[in-house]
């Protein structure tokens, strides 16, 4: 009895480990599990011929779990091999990167074409091992695998807050990790200069340091009073991590950026600027008036750095910025409206263009190329430059369909310093809102382009803005676990709809996070709440990446407790109250404790409709996120508030039937800094066929200013079935503000009747 049960144990755990799916993240374009199993060895012997520097990576890896050695192909346990002659004609670009691995009894079988493609296949060989160690043995399995992009790219601004040469490093390997492979490096801008130039040693020696910093979020406009810096990295150092990178096959993007952000720059060198200064690099996050002047000594200074740069940096791509160059200075510049009359630019936006392409040319000379982000597109785009798509994806379209490269990398899905999760429970970021399942539901390629043009999408990259980043255990926090869905975006293998599975892998990897001694975000275990229209107004959707039946609520105020009411389905709310809400399991509280409150008023959960839609930045949720009974925090501006640039919100409510009511309350932002100011008027008219609407109350610019944004009108008793709101945008910026000639941002959140 006991032996039948033994076996029927033994076949049992056989036919799990045979369904076992892998748990490698980027997941492979091609998996097919064969029969037998590889025991995984106390000593792993690596075939002689194996390349050196990415055998030694592996090594590191695993050096506390085997003792390694070399041999002979028949005595290998990891052996290298090349692939042959491809029947179908492969370009080098994919030739690079593709690899194949078949796991026998035997051990691993590696094909590559080169040894870019053997470290990948090692990466892919270190994700199984972790995953089947602890089981003693490894399915046997053949792998085909290859990227979609060429370009998979993270980005780290070291300027607002510096990173050691260790920490860059440590960076570049968690990129390594993932299979992406360009590491971008912001090394300019206003907060500071990082970057060594011997032939100009006041950019770092004043550049490098400012007297404080903003600390707290951007609405408090608190400063600490502690001196920052000089921080910046020696063209020794920056060798030294090109180099670190190069084992690795990632690519290094410096970026220095022009003609904006330039304060730290200015600072040194303000002869460089089109008034006198004096300068100081920045002490506040923003968009800064004081700019690069076009004039020849200008571009003299930026050649002669561009030539250092460029001997640091083999990569082909030299990132020159570009992007929020406001233009005050230069209409008021007498230099620069002479350059504008002589080559006939149309205006400021011209002499961008100007700026750029003569910045081009030179790089051309030196036999590199041109990214910028898709500002550069203003006036006119330089000949042979790419386009970094950042504002949205219409710089990446617009580039692509004029025959030049783009790399997506959308602020609404690739900005990873936004919250990851519920704003309440995250620490302090720059805003918006990307969770882990909505970067791993982007795909690079625009539905607006064709085969033809979809070719000059090079891929995709993430950016990770350190305003509010202090310290690398931050950086960690904010890029983890996102970044394994960008990999498998940039791979091509993420599946929005099997996004259950993508999930898995993820807590999955978590072990490996932990043995690295990762500070990772763990808002998936958090409870998710999303507002949903019912027939009774609104209800509030609970999930988690767990069990839902360990999900508890409460809607007094209290904290939830394991005795607190089970989730079940969504939760009505009927009027104004608060859900708390958190995740237990064995009796144990496993997650933050969610707290949303909610103001029901008589809009709440009705139909509404927007003539034009909010940036994608700033979209969760809709229209009906300014009818879903969410009253915005002032400081986080990523759930609860739509955000539209150079555009009015004219929204339109719909009762559904005539409906009395005297009042209307909505509130509007203003932190000039951020280009967000407050609206200039708003309109309220009602209506009963939707069609023909009558005018019931306007306020101005001056009493929405008196009010601070928060808007409650009240005009008497109405009845109606529709209401319509027009907010108007402050338009464009006037000069003497941050982001001069640009447009506005009109932020607002809950539209509310009574």
């Amino acid at each position: 009895m006991v032996r039948t049960f033994l076996v029927f144990f033994v076949l049992i755990s056989n036919l799990l480990f045979a369904q076992n799916k892998l748990n490698v993240i980027p997941y492979p374009q091609k998996i097919e599990f064969l029969k037998g199993e590889f025991i995984i060895p106390k000593t792993f012997k690596f075939e002689d011929n194996t390349p050196k520097p990415e055998t030694e990576y592996f090594k590191k890896h695993f050096a506390k779990l085997f003792t390694f050695g070399y041999g002979k192909k028949d005595g290998a346990n990891l052996v290298r091999v090349l692939f042959p002659p491809s029947l179908v004609p492969l370009t080098p670009e994919q030739e690079k990167e593709k690899y194949a691995i078949e796991v026998s009894p035997r051990g691993f079988a590696i094909q590559a074409y080169t040894d870019q493609g053997y470290f990948l296949a090692l990466q892919t060989i270190i994700q199984i091992i972790e995953q089947y160690k602890e089981v003693g043995k490894i399915p046997a399995m053949k792998i085909e695998d290859q990227p979609k992009f060429a370009w998979r790219g993270m980005h780290l601004d070291v300027c607002r807050h510096f990173f050691t040469v260790d920490e860059v490093k440590q960076y570049i390997d968690y990129l390594a990790m993932y299979k992406l492979n360009t590491f971008h490096w912001h090394l300019t801008d206003d907060q500071g200069w990082r970057i060594e130039i011997k032939k100009y040693p006041k950019l770092t020696q004043v550049g490098s340091k400012r007297k404080e910093s903003m600390i707290g979020a951007y609405v408090d406009n608190t400063f600490d009073g502690k001196p920052y810096g000089p921080y910046f990295y020696t063209q020794e150092q920056i060798k030294d991590v090109v180099k670190y990178a190069q084992e690795r096959h990632i690519t290094v993007v410096p970026e220095i950026e022009m003609p904006g952000h330039a304060l730290a720059a200015l600072s040194a060198y303000p002869e460089l600027a089109c008034t006198k200064g004096p300068f100081e690099a920045a002490t506040k996050w923003g968009v800064f008036d004081d700019v690069f002047c076009p004039k020849d000594e200008t571009f003299k200074f930026l050649e002669n750095v561009l030539d250092e740069v460029i001997k640091l940096f083999p990569s082909q791509y030299i990132h020159i910025g570009g992007d929020e160059c406001p233009k005050t200075r230069w209409k008021e510049c007498a230099h620069c409206q002479e350059l504008i009359k002589k080559n006939n630019l149309k205006d400021e936006h011209g002499l961008q263009s100007y700026f750029i392409q003569r910045i081009e040319k030179y790089i051309n000379s030196k036999g590199r190329k041109i990214i910028g982000w898709d500002e550069i597109l203003e006036g006119g785009l330089a000949p042979n430059a790419a386009v970094m798509s950042w504002t949205g994806v219409h710089g990446g379209i617009e580039a692509a369909k004029s025959k030049h490269f783009a790399v997506m990398t959308p602020g609404a899905y690739c900005y990873f310093d936004h919250y990851q999760g519920d704003p309440q429970s995250e620490p302090n970021a720059f805003g918006g809102f990307t969770p882990l399942d909505k970067v791993y539901s982007y795909n690079p390629i625009p539905a607006e382009l064709n085969a033809e043009q979809s070719q000059y999408i090079l891929g995709v990259q993430a950016n990770l803005w350190t305003e509010y980043i202090l310290d690398f255990k931050q950086v960690q926090y904010m890029i983890f676990p996102r970044l394994m869905a960008l990999s498998e975006v940039g791979w091509g293998t993420s599946d929005p709809k099997n996004y259950k599975n993508f999930e898995n892998r993820v807590i999955s990897h978590f072990k490996i996070l932990d043995n690295m001694n990762i500070n990772y975000a763990k808002s998936i275990y958090n409870i998710s709440g999303k507002v949903i229209p019912s027939n009774n107004g609104i209800a509030y959707e609970l999930s988690t990446s767990q069990n839902p039946n360990g999900i508890r609520y409460t809607l007094d105020g209290s904290i939830p407790t394991i005795h607190s009411k089970v989730y079940e389905g969504p939760v009505s709310i009927p009027n104004s109250l608060t859900v708390k809400s958190a995740y237990f399991e064995d009796g144990q509280l496993k997650s933050a404790v969610s707290s949303q409150p909610f103001t029901v008023s008589k809009s709440t959960g009705k139909s509404i409709t927007l003539e034009q839609q909010p940036s994608e930045n700033y979209s969760f949720g809709g229209a009906f996120t300014l009818l879903d009974g969410i009253i915005g925090n002032v400081k986080q501006l990523g759930k609860t508030w739509l955000g539209f640039q150079g555009k009015d919100v004219v929204a339109t409510i719909d009762f559904g039937q005539k409906t009395d009511f005297s009042e209307i309350y909505f509130n509007t932002l203003e932190n000039k800094g951020s280009w967000i100011h407050l609206a200039k008027s708003a309109k309220i008219f009602v209506s009963d066929n939707n069609k023909d609407f009558k005018i019931i109350k306007e306020i101005g610019k001056e009493e929405i200013q008196n009010a601070k944004g928060k808007i409650q009108l009240n005009f008497g008793k109405q009845q109606a079935r529709y209401l319509k709101v027009i907010i108007e945008n402050a338009g464009i910026i006037p000069a003497g503000n941050p982001g001069a000639d640009s447009k506005a941002w009109l932020f607002v959140d809950e539209i509310g009747v009574n």
